[in-house]
Order: C-alpha cells, then structure tokens, then sequence
C-alpha cells in the first residue's frame, strides 16, 4: 500500500507539472539549473564574465537535485572561455556554456556562444557581452502513464501529448561583468527574447474543425499546439575575497539573486580557503536549501563538491541534493619571450 500511494503522488505531481507547463497559450519554461557552486561557473549565469581571468578556464558540473524521488532533476553544465586581444591592446573575451538538463518526461539541451569587449574602469575592468545559442525542447509523451483509479486527471486530457513531441529555439543573452582586485560584480539577462519552443500534437484521421481552446482540430481527433516559452531571466552576481592578516586563510563571500520578473530568489555563501588550496564554506538558497560545500584548487586543477540539505517540504521524500564541479585552468601568456609557452596555475 505504502509503495502504491507513493507512486500515485508521484503521479499527480508529475501530471500537474505537465498540464502547467504544456497549455494550449504560452507557458513558462523550465528554469537555468540551480547551482550551488555557483561562483565556480560564471559565464553559466552572466555571459559578461567570460576572460575575466588570464586562463584558459574549463568547467564542469553535474547536480543531481532531490535525491529519493523519481525522475527528479539531474543537470550537466559544461563551460569554457578565455580572453584574448585584438588590434594591439584590446581585450575581449569568449566563451561557449553547453547545458542538459532532464525532469521527469522533459529533456532539454542548451548551447551558447558568449563574445564580450573590455575596457578599464575604475582600477578594474569592465565587460559588455552578447550571447546567442538555441535550445531543444523535448517530452517523452509516449510515456505519459495515468492510473485508472486517478481521480485528478483525465486519461483524455487535451493538455497533455501522448506522443513524442520536441522543438528548437533561437535564445539571446546579455551581460555586464565588472572585476576589481577587491571584489567582483555582475548584472546579466538571460533569454533576453523569450524564445519560445512551439510544440504539435498531430491527429491522422478526418477534417480540420476548431476546437475553440487555443489548437485546431480534427474530426475523430486533435491537432494540438502547445508553446513553451523561456521566460527573461535576471541575474545579480557579486563576491569578494577578503585575507585575513598574518594568516594564510581568506574569507570569500558572494550571492546570487534571480529573478524572471514574477518570482525572486537569491542563495548567500560564505567560504574559508586555506592557502589558496582548500575550501570550506555554507550557503542558504532563500525557502529552499542550506548547503555544505567542499573544494580543492592544486596546479590548475579544481574540484568542488556541494551538499543540499532542504528546509522546505520537499524534505519530506528527498535526502537532498548532491553537486560536483570539477575544471582546469590553463594560463596564458602572450607576451613575445613567452610566445610558445603556456604555464598552469592554481585557480582563483
């Protein structure tokens, strides 16, 4: 009985996810992945931060979000950028953010190309970028179970495909990115267009009929049109590393807040790094989660791992949410003695 109820909850949750998102008007689209390292990956969040380093800078993260629950969010982000000069002394940077993410029967794929121009400012140096990608959009309609005894949904429902359906997206972006040797600041707008994905669930037989909901259909069936719709999302990133005097530790904090217009969160965090070597630090991501987060930085290489211990009533099915960032930095160095030769170094 106990495993029965279970599976029927997760029924109904997914279902009511389903008929939210795929509506016959416009819906809101999946959200970015909520990372809890987020400080580690940048340009995920804010395309103005690409180059901000002199290194080539490889990323990696993958988060396994609500453990316990089937079918649960599970998310892989990879990013890679660099700066580089053109016409003598300018600086610009670029970068590339690829993300896959799946949720019960949704599935989608991200790819980014971020270019971004520098200028002094203020004793530290200011960044304007442009990104621009596409995202696919798809759902597994062809595994759209409903009990029999659901008395919440309706095996017929219109709402909700029953074949696989999919859909691509062309998607913008924008970023300022501010670096100073005292700290660190970023404002950035994300699906700055609002692509939307539109999706068609198509009927064989008989004549074209209006159904009056939005789709067209047909006789003995539906011709169905679902939009999926990334919503414009806003993003303020800042942080600062503070030494702490005759000691080799330094106190690094920094925040998040997000925020598409409707809904607002933010995620604070406060690390410790000891000789520019091990990390040790907590985080709080508003009615949502505190987090432990573990990181090592030797010769360029970078590991980092973050545990999500949830407050809110998701509490309750899952043990909570597990995270890994790993990445490598490669330094570069352009001048005419070192032309042909690249050195690591330890990660900032």
């Amino acid at each position: 009985m106990t495993l029965r109820r279970h599976s029927s909850i997760y029924t109904i949750l997914l279902l009511s996810l389903i008929a939210a998102i795929l509506m016959p008007v416009e819906s809101r689209a999946q959200g970015d992945a909520l990372l809890t390292q987020y400080w580690a990956l940048p340009t995920y969040y804010n395309p103005g931060a690409v180059g901000d380093t002199d290194n080539i800078r490889l990323r990696g993260a993958g988060r396994m979000q609500w453990v316990g629950i089937d079918n649960a969010p599970k998310s892989f982000v990879l990013a890679a950028d660099m700066p580089f000069r053109l016409f003598g002394k300018q600086r610009f940077g670029t970068g590339l953010v690829v993300q896959q993410e799946s949720m019960g029967l949704f599935r989608n794929l991200s790819v980014n190309a971020q270019i971004g121009y520098k200028r002094k400012l203020f004793k530290g140096e200011l960044t304007a970028a442009l990104q621009i990608g596409f995202f696919n959009e798809q759902f597994k309609g062809s595994e759209v179970y409903i009990p029999d005894d659901d008395d919440f949904h309706d095996p017929d429902d219109e709402a909700i495909p029953r074949r696989d359906v999919s859909g691509n997206a062309i998607d913008l972006g924008l970023g300022l990115f501010y670096t100073h040797k005292k700290f660190w600041a970023g404002l950035s707008l994300l699906h700055a267009n609002g692509a939307t994905v539109s999706f068609e669930n198509d009927s064989e037989t008989g004549g074209s009929i209006d159904t009056g909901t939005g789709g067209t259909g047909t006789e003995g069936g539906i011709r169905k049109k679902y939009q999926f719709k990334a919503s414009p999302t806003a993003y303020f990133m800042a942080g600062s590393n503070i030494p702490i005097k005759n000691t080799l530790f330094e106190v690094i904090p920094s925040l998040i807040v997000r925020s598409d217009f409707t809904f607002t969160d933010f995620e604070v965090t406060g690390r410790v790094r000891y000789n520019k070597l091990f990390t040790a630090g907590l985080g709080y991501r508003y009615n949502d989660a505190v987090s432990l987060m573990l990181g090592a930085e030797i010769k360029g290489i970078f590991i980092g791992y973050s545990y999500d211990y949830h407050i809110s009533d998701i509490s309750k099915a899952s043990s909570g949410s597990h995270e890994i960032v790993a990445g490598y930095n490669l330094k570069l160095d352009f001048s005419e003695k070192n032309r042909n030769k690249h050195k690591s170094i330890r990660i900032m």
